[in-house]
Formats: structure tokens, sequence, C-alpha cells
């Protein structure tokens, strides 16, 4: 108790309390008195604040805190100070000795244009039946890339091409997984979507049908999800019993099997016989045809004793009306799972696929899959298991934390049930494996799923995915001789980035040299790229680690930890201010929790309180369950901590606040502003609404599609919630699915979101005239519906695109102008343009200058700009682009044709790899492609040609171009 009482007293600093202008007597009833140098007294919120800062303080007293000596706060209120800094950093600043680049968990490549290149030939070559397996590959290339467009693409190519029903069943529900239905309140796991690709149904069926995979599955188009023209047996009018009682007898004690004048044998179990007629039952399979007409004595016997083989009676009378009818839809599922037992124990191939079909279709729910999948399994039933596999996957994430199912894949027995049965594969394992890793990768769960996937790996780049995985999680698990041999054994199988992860283990275990040694073989083995020297920059010191630090930054300025590190060397020299503004420059381009959390760290170092809530705020948006300070504190707290250190907003406040944030296009603060409004009232669909679309903004599309989920979740009408419903399907690629839900919305209640989805679906093509004429007609009925000022000076300005393609440059500029007066600041870009079409180029430019001077995210009307000034004064804007935004294409590709049109054509290539190293565009790929062509490299071209395919296989300027390359090099080996 004594030494809590003695490190409060520390903490609080109480004689350099004293020395300041004001003293807080703290006594022991909880009041809060202060004494003022003029002898006044005071209280109110100070004094509140103090009090509540001084509850915290008392439970963190005794927790450590870094040393922050060096940090000098100049305040009137030292205590006061203290208390408040002590209570939001009770771990103290961060260190540079804590950070670490992460290691990331997918395939990545030295050689990132080639690996490209290379699969888009192996699939353009590969027979049809192996297509799936290789768009497979392309998804794993594709996993470690920013856009999770080309993924999901690469994930409905496989499924397109699947032909068995275990790789349709599994991504199907991949697929939907994708889509993340499971948060959407009221969907079940096995509802359709409506397309082949994803239907529970369509999965169980299998045979190779590219074409048909996202065409309108049987269940979208009758009311019952039924085929009109084969109706289930329970649903016939004619009662059981009733139809034709040659064909049928129902199962039971009081009905008969075959009748007396037509059997001609029995089957005798204890003391009951079942009539049968001999030659259907021989036909059901080889055994019972030789048993019944071959040399064996039942061959001459009327009746065949088979009490001893484990069937009951009610089970031989089914196994005889299914000799005549071939059907078993007619029995209870006990009696149908004897036949199967019978039906595998006498090799009955037919009978058995008639019990797996029907059991299959029985499965509907995760508590029938639980029953059901030991049968399954144990009889090797093919559609049962899958069935009950395709209700477990499609019920992902929550399945996951089901005991009862994990076991039925975890262990290595549990992989072999299923290879039995036809259902273990790599891409099952790396399904379950990658949600596994997204929801806890240090679990056992984790390690299990993964061990599975190095079983079930065949392929180099399946051998490589799965023990580089290993080896990451491992690493995280701090079981570093174990995550050393993983690494190891994924560049053994040629995952060279694997050597990265090879380096920290041996770092880990305090062999830094060893560690160092191994990333300087890397670089001097293989073209540099940045993620080397960001790794070599660890176990480096001093000026050699800033200058590792600075060329990764060169080669690839989208890497996070140099910056961070960077941002957090000046902390540590005292120079906060400038540690802000290092690590501005990534969130500029590039929006991330860590990085929002280093500024909010930095911001409360500095008291600025408002600084530091905005920027928790943004991140908890981006991941609401952020962990701060190294894992020690959840973002919430923080937010409450914070709150009364700032000044207080009223709802009407925030809207206003939102407005003047969102005019300035200040994302993040914009997000931070949502976030407190949602605090007041989380069931608002509509900031939801407005959440999702500042994420798209910032490129944070997984966190975007959490908030549309959301507001759909939240919609107070049909209506509202058929618009968020199209928009997520729209995000999702489903265009013309989107564009039903809004005219469905439309049908209900004329709304301004529902018109302006159906106008923004379908202006995303080539409009012609007619459709254009139209597009206008959708966004004036919106501007005549009832929404705010941000959304109405978004249909304005999109209102003013339309006009513009259609050459109606006054009313384009009525629109923009329009938008403007109700601050939608953006819409000085499209103003610019109509001056610019108008050949009036210096009121283009001084538009430009105005959105520059009103953004804070200005990169992109930098690069605007430079369409309407002179070279040289272009060059300036497209480097300030560059440097605000690196991750533009438009600079590169500029810059390099005018060092082509300079006859520089190296210096032109060069310029397009610097940006393709980090960001492989097809923009990018196509022009690099044209530069290698015109100076006759005609390999090079279809390399660059291949990559770019690869990545938009539908790209016509790339095939013409990729085409007229191979004739040439053809030419050239000849």
């Amino acid at each position: 108790m004594q030494n809590n009482i003695f490190t409060t007293m520390r903490s609080l600093k109480i004689m350099d309390g004293c020395k300041g202008t004001q003293v807080f007597a703290i006594n022991p009833s909880g009041t809060t008195t202060t004494t003022t140098n003029n002898g006044g007294s005071g209280g109110g919120v100070g004094d509140k604040l103090l009090h509540h800062l001084q509850d915290h303080l008392r439970v963190n007293s005794t927790r450590s805190r870094s040393s922050r000596s060096s940090l000098s706060f100049q305040s009137p209120n030292p205590i006061g100070n203290n208390l408040v800094l002590d209570t939001l950093l009770p771990y103290g600043l961060p260190s540079s000795d804590l950070l670490e680049p992460q290691i990331e968990p997918s395939l990545k490549s030295v050689d990132f244009v080639e690996t490209l290149a290379d699969v888009y030939r192996r699939i353009d070559h590969c027979p049809q039946f192996e297509k799936s397996k290789m768009y497979m590959e392309q998804c794993a290339i594709f996993r470690g890339l920013s856009d999770p467009k080309l993924f999901r693409r690469s994930l409905r190519s496989a499924r397109q091409h699947a032909v068995d029903v275990h790789t349709k069943v599994v991504l199907a529900a991949w697929l939907r997984y994708e889509r993340r239905e499971d948060e959407l309140i009221g969907s079940s796991a096995m509802d359709c979507c409506g397309r082949n690709a994803e239907c529970p149904k369509a999965s169980l069926v299998s045979g190779y049908d590219p074409e048909s995979a996202f065409e309108s599955c049987m269940c979208s188009r009758t009311p019952g999800g039924e085929e009109d023209d084969t109706p289930r047996r329970e649903e016939d009018d004619t009662p059981r019993g009733e139809e034709d009682d040659d064909d049928f007898v129902m199962v039971g004690d009081e009905e008969c099997s075959t009748s007396e004048e037509d059997g001609n044998m029995s089957f005798c179990i204890g003391d009951a016989e079942v009539r049968c007629v001999r030659y259907k039952i021989a036909s059901l399979s080889t055994p019972f045809y030789a048993m019944l007409y071959g040399n064996f004595k039942e061959r001459r016997r009327e009746k065949i004793n088979f009490t001893q083989n484990g069937i009951s009676v009610e089970a031989m009378r089914a196994v005889e009306i299914f000799s005549r009818t071939k059907r078993v839809d007619y029995f209870d599922v006990r009696i149908v799972l004897d036949l199967l037992s019978f039906a595998n124990r006498f090799c009955c191939d037919d009978m058995k696929s008639a019990c797996d079909s029907h059991l299959a279709s029985l499965v509907c729910e995760l508590e029938d899959a639980m029953l059901l999948i030991d049968y399954g399994l144990e009889e090797t039933a093919h559609l049962l298991v899958g069935a009950c596999l395709q209700v477990f996957l499609r019920e992902l994430p929550s399945s996951l934390h089901n005991p009862h199912m994990m076991r039925l894949f975890c262990n290595s027995e549990a992989r072999q049930r299923l290879t039995m049965a036809g259902h273990a594969s790599f891409i099952l394992y790396y399904f379950l494996s990658q949600i596994a890793m997204e929801e806890d990768m240090r679990s056992n769960t984790t390690v299990m799923l993964l061990e599975r996937l190095g079983e079930c790996a065949t392929e180099s780049w399946q051998k490589q995915l799965a023990f580089h995985q290993l080896g990451v999680v491992m690493l995280e698990r701090k079981e570093y001789k174990d995550a050393q041999w993983w690494f190891e054994a994924a560049v053994e199988v040629g995952h060279i980035y694997s050597l990265v992860g090879v380096a920290r283990a041996k770092f880990k275990r305090g062999h830094k040299y060893a560690a160092y040694k191994q990333m300087n073989s890397l670089i001097s083995d293989y073209t540099p790229v940045g993620w080397m020297y960001q790794d070599r920059s660890l176990y480096c010191i001093g000026k050699e680690k800033m200058m590792d630090l600075t060329t990764a930054t060169r080669l690839d300025p989208t890497l996070s930890y140099p910056y961070k590190l960077r941002a957090v060397c000046l902390l540590e020299e005292n120079q906060i201010e400038a540690g802000i503004t290092e690590i501005n420059k990534i969130i500029s381009f590039k929006v991330s929790p860590d990085c929002l959390e280093l500024r909010a760290w930095f911001s409360i170092a500095l008291e600025d309180f408002e600084g530091a809530l905005r920027d928790v705020r943004a991140l908890l948006t981006l991941d609401p369950n952020y962990m701060m300070f190294h894992g020690k504190m959840h973002g919430d707290h923080l937010v409450e901590l914070l709150r009364p250190l700032v000044q207080q907003w009223s709802q009407a406040d925030c809207w206003m606040q939102l407005y003047d944030r969102w005019s300035s296009v200040d994302d993040i603060g914009s997000l931070a502003v949502v976030h407190h409004m949602l605090a007041n009232d989380p069931g608002k669909s509509l900031l939801r609404f407005r959440q999702s679309l500042l994420l798209l903004r910032l490129n944070c599309q997984k966190a975007a599609m959490h908030s549309l989920r959301l507001a759909r979740n939240h919609s107070s009408s049909e209506h509202e919630r058929l618009v968020y419903e199209g928009w997520i399907l729209y995000d999702t690629g489903h265009r013309e699915e989107a564009l039903a839900k809004a005219e469905e919305s439309i049908s209900i209640q004329r709304s301004f979101e529902a018109f302006f989805l159906k106008a923004y679906a379908l202006a995303d093509s080539s409009l012609d005239s007619e459709s254009s004429t139209y597009v206008i007609q959708l966004l004036e009925e919106a501007l005549r519906c009832p929404s705010d000022g941000l959304r109405k000076g978004q249909a304005l300005n999109n209102l003013g695109s339309v006009y513009v393609d259609s050459d109606k440059l006054d009313l384009a500029a009525d629109c923009y102008t329009n938008a403007l007066n109700i601050k939608h600041t953006r819409a000085h870009q499209g103003l610019a343009r109509v001056y610019h079409l108008k050949n009036h180029r210096k009121a283009a430019y001084d538009e430009m200058t105005k959105l520059i001077e009103k953004a804070r995210n200005n990169a992109s009307a930098y690069e605007k700009r430079s369409e309407y000034c002179d070279r040289d004064m272009a060059k300036n804007d497209l480097s300030m682009a560059t440097q605000l935004d690196p991750l533009r294409t438009y600079p590169y590709r500029y810059r390099a044709a005018v060092l082509m049109d300079d006859h520089k054509e190296a210096e032109a290539i060069e310029e397009l790899s610097k940006a393709i190293s980090f960001k492989p565009d097809l923009q990018l790929l196509h022009l690099r492609a044209a530069f290698h062509e015109s100076m006759g490299d005609f390999v090079s071209t279809v390399r660059d040609c291949e990559a770019a395919l690869c990545l938009d296989p539908n790209h016509a300027d790339t095939h013409d171009l990729y085409a007229k390359a191979r004739e040439r090099v053809n030419e050239q080996l000849k």
C-alpha cells in the first residue's frame, strides 16, 4: 500500500507542481478546490476534468511508464497537465525499438511483372478443366495487392471454370464470404443470390459449364425456389399410398412389400419375410447378381436368411421398394441412412447415389450438417458431405468457433476422412486458414489449419504459400525457432520473400548480424526493391539505418514503416511537430489505423487533444476493435478519456462540422465527425452510408463495405434498405442487380438516393445520346427529392459531368456553379473542364487553383491543374501531385511521354518502371509495352502486355498490341 502511495506521488510530480501558478488540493471527499494567485476561487469544467482524471489515475497508478524526461511541456498548470498526460499516455510514448515492419502473409515476388506475365501465359494455354486451379494461383498472387477487386475477379473466374462439386461448394462459399453476407441481418447461410456461381443447389451439381456460371439460377426463376417442371413429391396433390399400388408401397408395420403373386423370393430377417422380385434385386449390384444368379447356393433358394447382415426389416423393405422404383424420397431419414450403409456394403452404386443425393437435399442448416456429416464421412457419401460442408462454409466466420465442426477439419485424421469422401483439398484449407488468420493469427486452430494446408499442397506455389504463412504465424506466436524452420522451407520451394522471415526469426533469436548478412545477400543477389532495404534497416543503426529507410521510400513510397520510424526518431529527439509532418506524408495518400494511432500519440504529447480525438475516431472507423499503445488500451476507452478535454458538440453542431469538413475535402476529419454522431445515434443508417462514401474516397474498401452493410441493417424502411442493398451489389460488381434494386425502391417510394443510384449505375458505361438523356432525367428527379446539401452537391456535380459529355457546356456550367453555391468544392474541377473546353485556359487554371486552396487532400487537384498550363508549370504541378500521392499514375505517364518526345527512351522507360515496381498498374504497363515496341524490344513488349492482361484480360488496346508484338517475336525466331 505504501509503495502505491509513493508511486502516485511520483506520478503527480508534487514538487514540480508547487512551482506553478496554481495549486490543486485534493481532499478525501473527492471534491477539488482551486486557489489562484489573485486570491479568487475557481471551479467548473477544469475541476471536474481533474477529478475524472484522478479517478482514472488511481486505477493506473502502479502501471509502468516510459521515461518522458526529454520532453518539456510549457503550461501554467503543471500538475493538471501531468495528470492529463499520465492518464492519456499510461504506457509512455512510442519507442523506435518497438517498431518493426510487418511480414506480409501472402505470396510476394522479387519480379512481380514477370510473375503476372507467367500466370497469364499459363492460364491462356492450360486445358479448360485445369483453368480453375490456375485462377486459384492468380488469386493467391492478387491477395497481396491493395485492390480487393482483382482477387474477387479471379475467385469468380475460378468458380466459373470449376468442374467438381467440392470445388464449386468451396468457391461459392468463398464468394459469399467476400461479400460478408453474414453481416446482413435477416440473411441465411443458404440464401441464394440468384446466380449459379453462388447458388447452393447449383454447387451440388457436377460438370463443366463456364457459360452458365453467372446466369440466373433456377432458384431465382420460381417464387418458391423449386423448378416448376420437377415439383417435390411432398407438393403433389396425390395422397401418399394412392398413386400406383403396384409400384409404390409405404414402409411400415401396416404396409406390405411386393405382393405374393409378383414376388418370387424372400429375404428372411428374424421371423419376418420381405418378398422381392429376384431379377430386380439382382440388378442392384454385381454382388447381388452373383449371389442370385451365379454359382452360389442362394441361386436355388426361394428364401434367403439375411438376419446376420445387420439390416432391419424396415430397411430391407425399403431396399425392395427401391429395386422397383429407384427412389428413396418416400422414406424416413433413418431408413435412408440404413439404405446408404446397405448400398456401401453390397456395392449398390445406384442406390448409394440416390441416398447420397436425397440426404444432401435435406441439409439446410448447421444443425442438419452436424447431425449428418459423420454418416456421410463414414459411408464416403460425396454429395452428403459436400452439402454439410457447404452449410459450414457458408456460416463462416461464426462456424469457425464451433468445436464440433472444427474437429472435422483440424487434425490429420480428420483430413484423411475428408479425403476418402472427396472433400479435402488445398482450396478448402486455403479458405479456412485465411479466415482463421483474420480471426486470430495466434490461435491453435490457425496453426492446425495451416498445417493441413501444407499437407494438401502439391504444386510449388501452394507449398510456398502454406510454409510462408506458417512462418508468419509462428513469428506472431513468438515461436521463433519454428518460424525460422517454416520460412526456410518456403525458401527451399522457391519463395524468395520468405528470406525476410528467416532474417527476422534469426534476429528474434539474438543473431542480429546473421540477419543483417541475410538481407545483405538478398539485396546483392536480386534487383533491389523497397521492402529489401526496409527490412535490412531493422538490423542497422545510425546513418546506415536512415540511408536504408530513405532508399526504401525512394523505391517504394507506399511502405509505411520508414515513415513511422523516422517520425518516432524525430519524437525521440524532441521534434514532435517534425514527426507529425513525417507521418502526414503517408497518411495523405494511404490511411491506415497504425499511422493514425501514431499521429494521435504525437498529438497527445503536444496536448493537441482535438487532433488526437479526430485520429482515434477515424482509426476506430477503420477498425472498431483497434487496441492502442501496442495493444494495451482499447481505442474506445481513449475516446472517453479525450472527450472531456475538447469542445463539446451537439448533434446540430456536428452536422455543421461535417458540412465544413466535407466541403474542404477533409475526409479524415469528416470520418471523425460521423463517428462522433454515430456514438450519439448508432442506428442512423444515413450516417453509416455517409461513412461508407468517405471510406471509399480514402480507398478503404473493406471498411466501406462494412459500413454499407450496417446502413442496410439499420434501415428504417424497405425502400431505404433496397437502396443500400443496391449499392452493396454495385460495389461488388453486380451492376444489373443494383439497377433492379434501385427500380424496386423507386416503385415503393421516390427518393433522392434511389434515383441517384440508378443514374450512377447507368452512367457506368459508354453512354449514347439516348442513355445520356435518361441519366439526366434521373438526376433531375433525384434533385427534386428531399436531401441534404452534401448529396445534392454530388448530384449536381454528376449532372454537370453528363452535360459536358453531351456537349451541353452552358448547362454543365450552371450545374457546377449551383454545386459550388452549396459548398460542393469538387465542382471547381468540373467548372475548370468547362472553361477548358471553351478555350478559356487561364480561367480553367484559376478554377483549379481555387480547389487547391480549399481542399485539404489536393493531390488530384494539382494533377488536373497541370492540364491547363504550359509544360514547365505542368511538371511542377505533377511533381507536387507525386509528392502528395505517389500512387497516382498520370504524373508518371505524362513525364514518361515527355521524355519519349525528347527522344530519351531509356529515361522514359525508367520513369514508368519506377512506378510499376510498387504499383503494377494496367495503364503504366500498357504504356511501357508501347514504348518497348517503338524501340523494337518486342520480347519486353510481350511481357508487359501479358502482365497488363493478367490485371485486365478484356483490355482491347493491350490485346491488339500483344497480338502485333507476338507476330514480330515469331518473325524474329524464324
